[in-house]
């Protein structure tokens, strides 16, 4: 029955629906969280009479036709990459980017991976890295000596050491950015 598949596509769109708006709610506290929304289209339409056919043997002409549409399903999930709130914290590595752009993490496979999550942590080696360890490309490492971090609105990282009141840059974070 065409009936029932009409409705199951529209089931089907729903439960997307559905897992869509849990996940963004699940992760709505999540640092850097970029929440997705689903995009639907129609699936195709049949004519059952088109508009200007006969619809009497003297030649009346139908005005309308009838379509009858097939249903619908997911076309795309875009995900929402506008900036989102940026909060103060009290960890010296932790940093917001405004605007457009990616920090770039290092895998163990060796593969870059791109996260806007600037919750930063020093490794055991002191290199700079993500919560999960991932090391922030390009590489840059904090000397056991270092009296403070500091990092500037242009992602330089510089420190003090332990005797001197000039600081010294480490390097800088490289922002991707993708069409």
């Amino acid at each position: 029955m065409r009936a029932l598949d009409i409705g199951s596509t529209g089931l089907t769109a729903q439960q997307t629906n559905v897992e869509t708006m849990s996940q963004n709610l699940a992760n709505s506290t999540t640092t850097a969280f970029k929440a997705e929304r689903p995009e639907f289209q129609d699936l195709l339409y049949q004519d059952l009479r088109r508009a200007g056919n006969n619809s009497t043997d003297q030649g009346t002409l139908l005005p309308v036709g009838i379509q009858v549409g097939l249903g619908v399903k997911t076309g795309a999930i875009s995900r929402d990459t506008g900036q989102g709130a940026v909060k103060a914290t009290e960890n010296s590595l932790d940093v917001a980017i405004q605007g457009r752009g990616y920090f770039q993490v290092q895998l163990p496979d060796g593969s870059t991976a791109y996260s806007r999550d600037g919750s930063f942590k020093l490794s055991a080696e002191g290199t700079i890295v993500t919560s999960q360890g991932y090391t922030v490309q390009p590489a840059i490492t904090v000397p056991n000596n270092a009296q403070s971090i500091s990092i500037n609105s242009s992602g330089e990282v510089e420190i003090t050491l332990q005797g001197e009141t000039t600081p010294t840059q480490l390097g800088q974070f490289q922002l991707a950015t993708f069409v």
